[in-house]
């Protein structure tokens, strides 16, 4: 069958955090790739008014990457969005439970009958309530508890500057106990407001505490371009693939790309990303990874999130990274030696 037309423009959307989409963006990789293809790649943060921005939460664009959190794009599925999920990271950004200075509180036992702050914001898809709702979750589960053990006090977030500004100026008047966080703005954040730490989310020893937004973060492209043109999402997964090996070698460099995707200092990077992220920027369809996301559709769907089901497992694709990952072995792969001259 011939392949279809080679489209003029491929889209890419990623989060401000860790992607293996950010450090081959930052390498100009992507543009090279189809640069001889006549193809132009565009970031869809820098492309307005040329596309629609809500296409990163929609994934309304037939010919849009996205790695970015998977609220978003649990949501689209789930609305009716054909998309299909290509591959899955698991990047440890340092999610916490915040009190006030001076509380004591400390552990997730002392969450019960706190009261826990969950914002609202007039969006399409609330993620960041989304956030707030599964971490606090996560840390009082780990405790044996559930939020019908806390209180859920609702923060209206609009009119509020900066990320995780209305939480943290609710629990500054004392009108909440607790504000979930993560990232490394909200490292810097805390800082500022001189919060203090009750519970760290990632020295919990079950990684299934921590499933949220971007535990496991999802890579999605839209169906219609994986019928049309399969040859270029294995294609675009490959410059993936090799900016992730690529990182595994350049903690340095990855740290100051880190620093221009996430708009923070270097404190608040190396605040929010351990040693050795660097080197979990691959993405893969484990059987593991693809459990850890049924369990936050579960999640979200019993939050109200979710319109519809999402068949995680049936939303996955796991040939496109098998084509890719092949293709990267043939390209790499040294030259064979010439025959001996007889």
């Amino acid at each position: 069958m011939t392949p279809a037309v080679l489209p003029r423009t491929l889209w890419f959307t990623r989060c401000p955090v860790p992607t293996a989409t950010g450090i081959a963006a930052d390498r100009q990789w992507l543009t090279d790739e189809f640069a001889a293809d006549g193809i132009s790649v565009r970031s869809l943060q820098e492309a307005a008014p040329d596309a629609d921005r809500a296409a990163h939460y929609t994934h309304a664009l037939p010919g849009l990457f996205r790695e970015g959190g998977n609220v978003p794009a649990l949501w689209a599925r789930s609305r009716g969005e054909h998309t299909r999920l290509i591959g899955l990271t698991w990047i440890e950004e340092r999610q916490t439970v915040l009190v006030a200075p001076g509380s004591g509180i400390r552990g997730a036992e002392a969450l019960h009958g706190l009261r826990l702050a969950v914002p609202k914001h007039d969006i399409a898809i609330d993620f960041w309530r989304a956030m707030a709702l599964r971490g606090f979750e996560g840390a009082l589960a780990s405790a044996g508890l559930a939020l019908d053990d806390a209180s859920l006090v609702d923060v209206p977030a609009d009119g509020h500057g900066g990320q995780w500004a209305a939480e943290l100026a609710a629990l500054r008047r004392g009108d909440v106990d607790a504000v979930y966080v993560k990232g490394a703005l909200a490292v810097e954040a805390a800082r500022r407001a001189g919060a203090e730490v009750a519970v760290e989310l990632d020295d919990l020893p079950d990684r299934r505490f921590r499933v949220n937004n971007g535990t496991p973060r999802p890579i999605t492209v839209h169906q219609q371009l994986l019928d049309d043109r399969p040859d270029l999402v294995d294609r675009f997964l490959g410059v993936l693939l090799r900016a992730a090996d690529w990182a595994a070698g350049q903690p340095g460099e990855v740290a100051r790309i880190l620093g221009a995707e996430t708009g923070a200092g270097a404190d608040g990077v190396a605040g929010a990303y351990r040693p050795g992220t660097h080197l979990t920027l691959h993405p893969d369809l484990s059987a593991d990874r693809l459990a850890l996301l049924a369990a936050q559709e579960a999640g979200l769907r019993a939050h109200g999130f979710l319109p519809e089901p999402v068949d995680v497992a049936a939303w996955a694709d796991p040939e496109p990274l098998r084509r890719a990952a092949a293709l990267a072995r043939r390209t790499s792969a040294p030259p064979s030696p010439e025959e001996p001259a007889s």
